[in-house]
């Protein structure tokens, strides 16, 4: 006897509808998608008890053909796609013709319909599939469906439903996500006759942010547009110091679908490469237009995964287009209106500066006269002088203007060579390969006398074809005219509890958080040298002795090489005892071991290492253990180099950790302190 047969048609429609209709929020979406395709310029949903109870979408689209309005309910019933070539070249939102038969399955549907503006409609019933009415009935030109009683008929997928709150909240996100893609319809949102979203539908992309994410966040927003042969972008990015706690803010739309993208994502939070704080992401609303045939939207059942066919190429467009708009801002933050007394959520105002600091740091006679000699960075504005031998080194800091040398941090300790071999020839770094602190071609280009610009311009920015890398991009250009925004000039005032540095100029008043500026100084350093941290590698004469347990011994036995990347070289001395043999000579004096220990720990915690991955986390432990902490006073000298090597640095607003080194209080904020101004 035959075991196989073919489900009965209502099975079949309500098994589909568990892949089309996950929750209310799926019912809004399909039908508002449907709206969009019709044309519409108009659409208004209202929601009962978070769509459960009830489901209204109503538009000022096309309509639906009298003839057409039955068959429209019918499974794969759709006017989007004829022959399998279409697939290929998707340009609707829906194109499946499952969307209405799957929610027609599992809830009370009504259809007022019309396709001309002589009044003449359809309304058509549909209960749990069956059809209960089709008949003529006034309408004016678009489409009214209701959706009642959701899941009436199948009560195990209702009881799995959450809190009306938490499906409200799925309802909104996909209304805002549709809002965002299609800034030139007006769409309005009700939940039990309270107005949740309205937006005008004038094109006005920054008018749908502010409705969504507030006037605040849309006034800390940077505008996006860039194109070549193959991709368009437009929209708009956040400025570093506004961020979510996760990535629900992040929104990439692909021919007008909101779409969700690991690699997407990736390449933008490349582009915020150290703008960002740990755990922190950006707000961001980014269109992307390409020829359908570049993209596949048929390889997900909600289509919310795309499948790209140029996806490298297009990751590192939009790598390179964010972080070209970003590193052409000035990222100095300053107070929101709950600092300043007002009330709301925070503003921040983008400041434009055209001064670069001029006060550069000069070479210590001593260090350039001294043959065989080598300069090794230390805190801000001093340049060690490491003399072979065991002769000790000391510290300097010469201040521009033939000014007095004096030592940057109080009672610095001797920098005397670890115990190791003497540096050989070849193995050496000439003195005269530094300018002060500044070493040449790295990570902290000296200030010319003319104050010009550390950043290539944007009008310089290579096209599609040479791509540059991170470190490429955000290398000087040498350029004194970029047209980019520069350090501003700072005049010193004091130290707020040994952490805050206080200065002033013209714009208003400045804080300086001294050990984030320092970190940034450190990590352009390092991030520098470990590009060829071979060339640096010393062995010890006392070789360094780890431990780890049992376990990690066995998993650093097999990642040893990657140490060897970083110039560290590391060996199993036996049992759960490793030694380390050589490492640059520029690690940070008194913390080899604990450095070596905190590289172990990410290489045994990382999946997956790659050297770009390894050069950064080595370049943020260097730079946090080299750098000068909170509750230490500094000297006026020593602010003044630690503020020229700042503004030398190639990205001085944020720290390697994202979080800000600068913030300000124009004039104007002051006198709202002080209620001069009301």
């Amino acid at each position: 006897m035959a075991k196989i047969h073919v489900l009965d048609e209502h099975i079949a429609n309500q098994i589909a509808a568990g892949e089309v209709v996950e929750r209310p929020a799926s019912v809004v979406k399909e039908l508002v998608e449907n709206a969009i395709d019709a044309g519409s310029t108009r659409i208004e949903v209202a929601v009962e008890e978070g769509g459960l109870q009830s489901i209204r979408v109503k538009d000022n689209g096309s309509g639906i053909e009298p003839e057409d309005c039955e068959t429209a309910f019918y499974r794969h019933a759709t006017s989007k796609i004829a022959n399998g070539r279409d697939l290929f070249q998707i340009t609707s939102l829906g194109f499946r013709g499952e969307a209405l038969p799957s929610i027609a399955a599992v809830s009370k549907v009504s259809l007022l319909t019309a396709s001309s503006e002589d009044g003449k409609g359809r309304v058509i019933d549909i209960e749990g599939g069956k059809l209960i009415r089709n008949e003529d009935n006034p309408s004016g030109k678009g489409s009214d469906l209701a959706v009642r009683e959701l899941f009436f008929n199948t009560p195990a997928r209702l009881k799995y439903m959450k809190s009306i709150q938490t499906e409200l909240g799925h309802i909104s996100d996909a209304m805002y996500r549709m809002a965002l893609a299609h800034p030139n319809i007006s769409f309005t949102l009700h939940h039990n006759g309270n107005q949740l979203l309205h937006t005008l539908g004038n094109g006005d992309l920054l008018q749908v942010i502010a409705a969504v994410y507030g006037t605040s966040a849309a006034k800390a927003m940077l505008p996006v547009s860039a194109e070549d042969p193959d991709y368009r972008i437009s929209g708009y990015i956040s400025r570093p110091e506004w961020t979510r706690s996760n990535r629900n803010a992040v929104t990439t739309i692909v021919g007008g679908r909101y779409i969700r993208s690991n690699g997407l994502n990736a390449a933008i939070l490349r582009a915020y490469h150290t703008l960002l704080p740990i755990n922190r992401f950006p707000l961001l609303v980014l269109q992307f237009d390409m020829h359908p045939s570049l993209v596949d939207v048929n390889v997900h059942p909600a289509k919310l995964e795309v499948r790209f066919s140029k996806e490298n190429e297009l990751y590192a467009f939009v790598e390179h287009e964010l972080r070209k708009v970003l590193l052409g801002q000035s990222l100095i933050p300053r107070p929101g209106k709950e600092i300043l007394g007002g009330k709301g959520s925070s503003s921040f105002i983008q400041e434009q500066f055209a001064f670069n600091k001029g006060t550069a740091i000069q070479p210590s006679e001593s260090a350039a006269g001294t043959p065989g000699s080598q300069d090794v960075p230390g805190p801000a504005g001093v340049s060690y002088t490491r003399v072979s031998g065991n002769n000790p080194t000391s510290p300097e800091v010469s201040r521009g203007g033939g000014e007095s040398s004096a030592p940057l941090f109080g009672s610095v300790r001797d920098q005397r060579p670890r115990q190791a071999q003497p540096f050989q020839p070849q193995a050496r770094e000439s003195a005269s390969a530094y300018s002060g602190s500044y070493p040449q071609n790295s990570a902290h280009p000296r200030p010319s006398e003319s104050g010009s610009s550390y950043r290539q311009p944007a009008a310089a920015m290579p096209g599609r074809g040479s791509l540059p890398s991170a470190e490429e991009l955000y290398a000087p250009s040498g350029n004194g005219d970029s047209g980019l925004p520069q350090f501003p000039e700072l005049n010193y005032i004091g130290q707020h509890h040994g952490t805050y540095i206080i200065a002033q100029n013209d714009s208003g008043l400045y804080l300086i958080d001294q050990h984030a500026a320092h970190e940034r100084i450190n990590y352009e350093y390092y991030y520098e040298k470990f590009g060829r941290p071979e060339d640096a590698s010393q062995e010890l004469l006392l070789p360094i002795t780890l431990e780890f347990t049992p376990s990690e011994s066995r998993q650093l036995s097999e990642r040893l090489h990657w140490f060897q990347q970083a110039g560290v070289y590391l060996e199993h001395f036996g049992g759960q005892t490793f030694l380390v043999r050589s490492l640059p000579y520029w690690f940070p004096e008194g913390e080899e071991k604990a450095l070596v220990e905190e590289m172990a720990e990410w290489v045994l915690s990382e999946r997956s290492i790659d050297l770009a991955k390894l050069r950064e986390k080595s370049s943020i432990l260097c730079s946090c253990k080299a750098s000068i902490k909170a509750n230490q006073k500094l000297t006026e000298p020593e602010v003044e180099a630690l503020l020229s090597r700042l503004a030398a640095c190639k990205q001085p607003y944020t720290c390697p950790h994202g979080r800000p080194i600068v913030v300000s209080f124009s004039a104007y904020d002051l006198e709202k302190l002080f209620k001069r101004v009301m």
